[in-house]
């Protein structure tokens, strides 16, 4: 399977990471996308950005839909369209990890065949989605889907 993301893998990343104001920041990439990170207004910010604890789901779910979609168009079966939904639970004392996250999967399509999203789902979880078995060594992943 080919890498999905265009740089070498095995290059360092760098993002930058500016303080805009309040608990606010804006992280940058080399490339110049950039994305806002806020903490809640319970935790003392105003919430106008994803908390860094929502990227971390963020980034499993975009891992795997990318691995999902590209297997499934690799055994030419027709997809029309994916939606991933990600839901973590975190655990009660700092640093509040996830101890439970969950993945579900929304696939639409034309006489799409279930071993094959089944099989697709699980080369991403098991081989190809590196933020998947990040999280995997501290959280309890777990997946379903439907198919639409």
């Amino acid at each position: 399977m080919r890498n999905v993301e265009k740089s070498d893998p095995s290059a360092p990343s760098l993002v930058k990471i500016k303080w805009i104001d309040g608990l606010r920041f804006v992280a940058t990439d080399s490339t110049g996308h950039s994305i806002v990170m806020d903490a809640s207004t319970e935790s003392g910010g105003e919430g106008s950005g994803f908390s860094p604890m929502q990227l971390l789901l963020i980034a499993l779910g975009g891992c795997t839909s990318m691995d999902v979609v590209h297997i499934l168009q690799k055994q030419r079966q027709q997809v029309n369209g994916l939606e991933v939904s990600v839901t973590g639970h975190r655990v009660k004392d700092p640093p509040r990890i996830y101890h439970n996250i969950r993945v579900e999967y929304k696939i639409m399509g034309t006489n799409i065949k279930e071993n094959a999203i089944q099989r697709a789902i699980q080369l991403s979880e098991d081989r190809y989605c590196s933020v998947g078995a990040m999280l995997k060594t501290k959280a309890k992943v777990v997946s379903d889907y439907v198919i639409q």
